[in-house]
């Protein structure tokens, strides 16, 4: 995971597994870049290939840090696998997820 800045917002990009073991570690770097910038975090997930309870769990308290530091966090390139358990968990209704660049077209 990197996480790259600029003024108006910040990448973090997640590897292939956000389960309880990458979770602790991926919860800490995220919540450090949430108190250190300013504007949208957006968090790239299309490298991530599977996601368990724990994971669904770091994105939601991630998405209420964001919220309680006036900020926006946004979610690109989501596999449809995990738009899939987002959907089935009713979390598209809740985290903010960008949209495919063909679908905006």
């Amino acid at each position: 995971m990197r996480v790259r800045g600029n003024p108006q917002a910040q990448v973090v990009r997640i590897g292939a597994r956000l389960d309880a073991g990458t979770s602790a570690g991926v919860r800490e770097r995220v919540h450090k870049a949430l108190d250190a910038g300013e504007g949208d975090l957006i968090l790239d997930l299309s490298k991530l290939e599977m996601i368990d309870a724990t994971g669904l769990g770091v994105l939601v308290g991630s998405h209420r840090r964001a919220v309680s530091v006036q900020r926006r966090l946004v979610l690109r390139g989501v596999p449809p696998r995990i738009m899939r358990v987002f959907a089935v968990t009713r979390l598209n209704r809740v985290l903010n997820v960008e949209a495919p660049a063909a679908a905006v077209a």
